[in-house]
Parts: C-alpha cells; structure tokens; sequence
C-alpha cells in the first residue's frame, strides 16, 4: 500500500501554510513534495504556484460566493475552495474532476460537513464565472492580481512600464539555463538539445545563458549530471562578467546560498587564487556545496554574516566582491508569487537599511583598486539606485564604474533589468570601485 496521498489535500494544506502562517512556499513544498507520489509532484506544483500567483483574484470571487466568512480553523477548506477556483479558471483540468477531486478532498481533511459547502460554491462559480470574475475585477487589486501597495509602488517608480512588470509578474517563468563555458560551447550545448528534441534558445545578454521553449526535468536535461549545464536566470548570469575576473585574485561572493553565481564565478575564471561562498543560513549552504560537487567545483565554502566580517573573515583583502544582497524579490515575483502575500510595505525599509550596513561592512574588506558588485532581484529603487547613491555620498574612498552595456535602463548609480514575459527576470546592478 502507497504512503503517498492525495495531491489536492497536500496542496490545500501547503496554500494554508502560507496564506495563514506566513511560511515561504520554495521552503515548504519540499516536504510537501514528498508526501504525493512523484507522478503528482509537477501538479503539485501547479497547483500551489498557480492558486498563490492569483490569490487575490480567487479571494475576491470566493468571498462573493460564501454567505459568510470561514473560521480560521477551517482555513484549510478555504484554501481548497481557491484551490478548485484555479483549476476551474486556469487549467485545463474537466470541471467535473476538478469540482470532484476537490469536493472529494474535503473527507481526506476530516471535514464531512465541507462537501456540500466546497461543491455549492464552485458549481455555482462554475455558472456565473464570468460575471463573478467582472464583478471581482473591478478593484486594481484583484485585477492585477497585486496588494495595493505593491502595484502603487510599481506605478510610483515605473509610470511606463509597471503595466509590463505586473504581466511579467503574472506569468510563468521561462526556464533559463548556464551553460559552462569551460566544458562546452553554447552551440555545441544548442546542437545536444536539438539531438534530444528539446528547443532551446540562446539568450540575448548572457553570453552562457539557453532558454527552453517548455520546462523539463534537470535529469532530462543533456549533460546536467556532467556538470555541462546549470538552471540559473539570464540576469543573474550577468554578475560573473560584470566582476571582470582575472587570474590569482581573491574572490568573495557575500550572501551566496544556493550557489549559482558562485559557481559561475568559477566557470568564467578557473584560475582564481581563491573564492569564498559566504551565507549566514547554514543550511542553504548545503545546496552550495552540492553545486559545487555536481559540477566539479572547488572553493571555500563559509557560514557567517556578512553585516559582520569580524566574525569570519581571516584578515586579508578581496580584489573581487560580489554582493548579492538581500531584498524584497520584486524583480523575480513569478518564480515565488506568494512575495505578493507576505512583503509588507515596511519591509523595504527595513531591508534598504541591511543592504547598507552590509555594503559598508564589506567594502572594509576590499583592497584598493578593487571592484565591488551590488546586485539584488528588486525592482524598487529604495533597495536599489537609493542604497548606492548613498554609500557614494558616505563612502570618500568610493566611486561609480559605469556599466556599458545593451541591457537594462540606466539608473543614474546602475542599469535594472525589468522582468519580461519569457526573458529574464527582475535585477538591479551597480559596480563600485574602491579607490
């Protein structure tokens, strides 16, 4: 008899955790992965991606179809009625197994008295769908599918482009990949793709970076296992060249974890003197040195804080630091859409004050002559454009390098990367020089 259960309980009580208890759906659905059986894994994540991608949309129209509020113990059947709203809206799914699977979901959770409830609310959504979803598409919130605060930052800071932004935001991301450069040239990588009747796309910044036309299992995926090629985002891609990596310089990637630019900085220069990953989340380590393993990498690999080098740093000076600071994740909403549910307004206050103490904190640890780059996945030029502005105005031993290149908007301190449909994600990019 199988362990594995159901896909739409599991998926319920994952969307609860994270509507009711804060929690982050990229940490949680692991767990939850494991309890459904490997067929069901993708709809698994389907479901939760897609059910947190059009929250606020799906709450508007269960809220028009229930007489009444549900009680917070009984969360798990509201997030199964938003859960049956997806399949019905965006799915290809029949209603009648939606409807069925969903209603019948409602036992699993020991909760008999749900059927009737859970069945009246989606066959009823099921005849009036269109003017529910009118009706619930009269407010900016439910339209875009955005908090309030969120889409009037957006329109604040990009009155031209934040429509773009939040269709960006809405949308599935392309699965976007690195190949290393060390092993194997991009047409080569492109031509082994093509052999195994998968499409791909050379990206048009990132000189290493292939997008799939259509996702497919790392396993699937010509020369993963060999360390040929890696999943990692165009923008993200971009971080290696903009260090101008040279042989026998000592190399800091700060804030780490998981380990995607770190081992692109080992592909784009395998003749660094050394290179240390630093991540003060010991267990995300983790996932940087099964990287580095898998594509036969070596460097120092460091748990510690980056606000505070006293802690763990040896004394001596980098020539390269690559400062992937933490922030909103504005600029990569489409890969984690439940950020639309639990940022909150103050948050990016509060991070623009870390990135600066950790931007100060590390330029102590930067010979002179040495190059500094910022980056972060946000879109908000508090976090951005603002932090580096004033650390120029703080900093007298610092100056701006611009970045010369055909990508992003020029900031004024940086160029930003917009999210685009089928592009590359959200990135902001500054390099400084210590003088």
């Amino acid at each position: 008899m199988s362990d594995h259960q159901p896909v739409r309980m599991v998926a319920a009580k994952a969307i609860k955790e994270v509507i009711n208890q804060g929690q982050s759906l990229s940490q949680i659905l692991p767990q939850y992965s494991q309890q459904v059986a490997p067929i069901d894994r993708s709809l698994l994540q389907e479901l939760c991606y897609g059910t947190l991608r059009w929250y606020f949309r799906l709450s508007s129209c269960s809220k028009q179809l229930l007489a009444k509020p549900l009680k917070s113990k009984d969360a798990d059947i509201f997030a199964l009625i938003l859960l049956g709203l997806y399949q019905l809206v965006y799915t290809r799914i029949p209603a009648h197994a939606a409807i069925g699977e969903t209603v019948g979901t409602c036992q699993l959770l020991k909760k008999n008295w749900a059927k009737g409830l859970v069945n009246g609310v989606l066959r009823q959504f099921q005849r009036q769908q269109q003017q529910l979803l009118e009706q619930a598409d009269q407010t900016p919130e439910t339209l875009t599918s955005h908090p309030d605060w969120l889409r009037e930052l957006l329109t604040h800071h990009w009155p031209d482009h934040w429509p773009q932004i939040i269709e960006a935001n809405n949308s599935h991301p392309p699965m976007t990949l690195r190949v290393n450069l060390s092993k194997i040239t991009r047409d080569d990588f492109l031509n082994q793709c093509n052999e195994a009747s998968i499409e791909a796309t050379p990206c048009q910044f990132a000189g290493s970076a292939v997008t799939l036309k259509q996702p497919v299992p790392v396993q699937k995926i010509p020369g993963f296992s060999e360390g040929l090629v890696s999943v990692q985002d165009e923008a993200a891609q971009l971080s290696a060249t903009l260090l101008d990596l040279q042989p026998g310089q000592r190399v800091l990637d700060a804030c780490a974890a998981p380990g995607g630019k770190t081992c692109h900085i080992l592909e784009t220069q395998p003749e660094l003197a050394e290179v240390i990953a630093l991540d003060v989340d010991g267990q995300r380590l983790g996932k940087v040195k099964e990287n580095l393993h898998r594509l036969d990498l070596n460097c120092q690999v460091v748990e510690g804080d980056a606000s505070k080098p006293l802690s763990w740093w040896d004394g001596r000076e980098f020539d390269r630091i690559l400062l992937d600071a933490p922030c909103s994740a504005t600029g990569v909403i489409r890969r984690h859409p439940d950020i639309k549910l639990l940022r909150r307004p103050e948050d990016i206050d509060n991070l623009a004050v870390t990135q600066q103490s950790i931007l100060t904190a590390l330029w102590q640890l930067l010979k002179p002559g040495g190059r500094l780059v910022y980056a972060t996945c946000s879109v908000i030029p508090e976090e951005n454009a603002e932090v580096v502005l004033d650390f120029l105005e703080n900093q007298a031993d610092a100056a701006l390098s611009t970045i010369d290149a055909n990508w992003g908007i020029d900031t004024g301190t940086g160029r930003q990367l917009l999210p685009q449909i089928n592009g590359h994600d959200g990135f902001f990019y500054a390099c400084l020089l210590k003088t």
